[in-house]
């Protein structure tokens, strides 16, 4: 253990654990990059229209948003490692399942299912990180992490056009593979950890949602991850291809590059983001970061030409790659070393999926009445405001913050 007067700068090796998880993060990701552009096709397959095959994506990202408050309740309860490999578990059964639908309705009970498994490993795995985490490091460590499953979402739509030959059912089966093989590494890994023991064996203390949100510093957070979840995963999934093909009159293969930009900028700063806020402090990353995502995201909704497009979509991406990082690692500084927040990983996570599930929808409609420049424009001030917010808000890092062990 390090003493109390350690800088926050000292470097700490990881634990063994968390890489890990890395190394399951990015299966996930890799395998949900190999499923996601064949989902809607396949649900076309039977016969439904595009919005019935679009709701097949909002199912799954609502189940998240609805489980994700019970989920945080089971992680208090059993603790963490068992909530992610079930987690992980009801999502290969479920995937696996998906290749064996024969209507509509099976695929999209069987994507529902999925979401709730998804929110289960998700919250759960941040709160792994989190707690097995030297707090000197959390940047880095969220960095890394973020890094990984960047890469894995980068790499599995090529993965999955390589595999194309084989068919639209075979992504289904390949990710249940995956997953499978990732619980077993992860099960094998933690099983004797005394770093993610149980709550009960270790006696943890906790830290319930209605204590963080008291917190001016965590209500910044949610804020900051609503904005997130509104304007990266949503707003720019859904509009941005459909600038590419509607606006710049391009082929639509071309909307991949787009996003392959924005992906290229996240990935180029991601890691060093992350250490860099460790010692420099969250605030300066999340304030300089989502403002640099604001302007890039407006960017785009003005782009005349593909060019300015994508050196747009790359600058929002260096902007999300500036405070991600960042905001989960001032979100485990709220928490605080040997802490146990499902609530409040729950209530993080909840944000990030509120926005994610009304973005496209709020913003799409603005997009339809007036244009696609305002629409954007607007998702703009959204992250905007968030930079705002962290101005006004107390730095969540403690400069001199020992690296507390867990109590085993």
């Amino acid at each position: 253990m390090s003493s109390p007067g350690e800088p926050v700068s000292t470097r700490h090796r990881l634990p063994v654990e968390i890489w890990v998880l890395v190394g399951s993060a990015f299966t996930i990701a890799i395998g949900f990059g190999l499923v996601a552009p064949a989902l809607p096709q396949f649900a076309r397959s039977f016969d439904v229209g595009v919005a019935a095959a679009s709701f097949i994506v909002s199912a799954f990202a609502l189940m998240r948003l609805l489980f994700a408050p019970l989920a945080g309740r089971l992680l208090q309860k059993l603790g963490e490692r068992p909530v992610y490999l079930t987690g992980l578990l009801i999502v290969a059964v479920s995937t696996g399942a998906c290749a064996l639908a024969q209507s509509y309705w099976q695929l999209l009970v069987l994507r529902s299912l999925g979401g709730i498994g998804s929110t289960m490993f998700t919250v759960s795995s941040l709160g792994l990180v989190i707690r097995m985490s030297p707090p000197a490091e959390r940047g880095r460590v969220s960095g890394v992490y973020s890094t990984s499953f960047l890469i894995g979402s980068i790499s599995g739509p090529l993965v999955g056009g390589a595999l194309s030959f084989l068919g639209l059912r075979a992504p289904f089966l390949i990710y249940c593979v995956a997953l499978l093989i990732a619980s077993l590494i992860v099960y094998v890994a933690l099983r004797d950890s005394p770093l993610a023991l149980p709550e009960k064996a270790n006696g943890a203390p906790t830290m319930t949602f209605r204590q963080a949100l008291a917190r001016p510093a965590y209500r910044a957070a949610l804020w900051a991850n609503f904005g997130n979840g509104a304007a990266v995963f949503g707003v720019r999934m859904a509009l941005v291809p459909l600038i590419v093909v509607e606006v710049l009159k391009q082929d639509a293969a071309l909307a991949g590059v787009a996003l392959t930009a924005f992906a290229l900028g996240n990935a180029s700063v991601l890691f060093l983001s992350g250490r860099w806020s460790d010692t420099l402090g969250r605030k300066p990353f999340l304030i300089a970061g989502t403002l640099i995502c604001a302007l890039g995201t407006a960017g785009i909704g003005l782009a005349p030409t593909l060019i300015w497009l994508l050196i747009a979509s790359c600058v929002a991406g260096i902007g999300s790659g500036m405070f991600t990082p960042a905001l989960q690692a001032a979100v485990a500084d709220i928490i605080g070393p040997g802490t146990r927040g499902g609530p409040v990983l729950a209530g993080y996570q909840m944000s990030a999926d509120l926005g994610t599930f009304l973005g496209p929808y709020a913003i799409g409609t603005l997009a339809d009445r007036v244009s696609y420049g305002v629409a954007l424009a607007v998702t703009g001030v959204l992250l905007a405001t968030a930079s705002a917010v962290w101005l006004v808000v107390p730095e969540t890092l403690r400069r001199k913050e020992a690296a507390v062990s867990p109590v085993v």
